[in-house]
């Protein structure tokens, strides 16, 4: 699967070799299944039987993500087993491009950090809040912290505008100070704050504010990118939440079989599938390269045509022929 991947981004472009930054982004998913005589299948964190299995995808800021590794695992399995093996596989697929890889912080672990230092590629896992995280985030000084434009900002009452309540900042920190010497990482740790909001009382102007409350999200990173920047990237990673519906939407709506190993080729060629759909929307046109796998199927795949010989005769009312030609 592995060298498929490979050979079929290298005969279509899908992902470059040089010139744009590369995002990989890893991530798990818990596929329920029904009836307990499944291998394998057991309660996890989401509480219903399943199998567990996490992927890596890898996409750019001009096209949509293709996965480059699977991987099945029991229900119970914890998110972050196995991932840095995976990542390795993912990070040895030969793009030269600077690569940053994306996480949430159920992958937060020396050995995943150690993967990406070992194989050139920068890392933006998120990071949970603890102790030691909150001490580092006291010493960051009140002046320093920036407004950003976020997602869930509220109206403002006199200009009627989308005010936005989250502010950034940076420290540097050394993490895994309690493994070994050679997995000390010291890098940037960007934190992100939003402002818990008042009671409805508050709002309507009864009572004052008596202090900010926030809520932090933090992320440690070694990008050169710029604080914005760096932030806004890896807060993209949350797309990969629809590279799981998208692939869902096919193939692996359902792991059909009782035995453990046919369900791993069944995701398997799963992965597959999508990736030779990714191909074939990036081969034609623009819009198809970004679009939903069930998009490209419905357009220049299931195109309506009569076949005569050696000739194919496209409808001309369906805007879809310029599409199929340059696939």
């Amino acid at each position: 699967m592995r060298a498929f991947t490979c050979g079929l981004a290298a005969h279509t472009g899908l992902v470059p070799k040089r010139g744009e930054v590369v995002f990989a982004d890893i991530d798990s998913k818990v596929k329920q299944v029904y009836g307990p005589a499944k291998q394998s299948a057991s309660f996890g964190c989401t509480k219903q039987r399943g199998l567990h299995f996490p992927i890596v995808t890898v996409k750019t800021s001009t096209c949509a993500s293709v996965i480059v590794a699977t991987r099945l695992r029991r229900g119970s399995a914890g998110s972050g087993k196995g991932a840095a093996s995976l990542l390795r596989e993912d990070l040895a697929m030969g793009v030269t491009v600077k690569i940053i890889v994306r996480a949430d912080s159920a992958f937060f672990s020396h050995k995943v950090i150690d993967a990406c230092r070992k194989e050139g590629a920068h890392f933006s896992p998120a990071v949970a809040v603890t102790k030691t995280i909150r001490k580092a985030i006291a010493h960051i000084a009140e002046d320093v912290w920036t407004p950003i434009k976020y997602t869930s900002a509220v109206c403002g009452v006199e200009d009627e505008c989308r005010v936005s309540d989250a502010e950034i900042a940076e420290v540097s920190f050394t993490t895994f100070t309690s493994k070994k010497k050679a997995f000390h990482t010291t890098a940037r740790l960007i934190v992100r704050r939003v402002k818990r909001l008042p009671p409805e009382s508050v709002l309507a102007g009864q009572q004052a504010e008596l202090f900010s409350v926030w809520c932090h999200r933090v992320i440690f990173i070694d990008s050169p990118f710029a604080l914005a920047q760096a932030e806004l990237m890896h807060r993209e990673h949350a797309w990969v939440k629809q590279d799981f519906a998208d692939l869902e939407a096919s193939v692996p709506a359902r792991l059909p079989s009782g035995k453990f190993t046919a369900n791993v080729a069944w995701l398997a060629l799963a992965a597959t599938v999508y990736n030779l759909t990714r191909a074939a929307g990036h081969l034609a046109s623009v819009f198809h390269a970004r679009a939903r796998t069930s998009t490209i199927r419905r357009h220049p795949v299931h195109i309506p045509a009569v076949a005569r010989r050696l000739a194919l005769y496209l409808p001309q009312c369906c805007g879809r022929a310029d599409d199929f030609i340059g696939l």
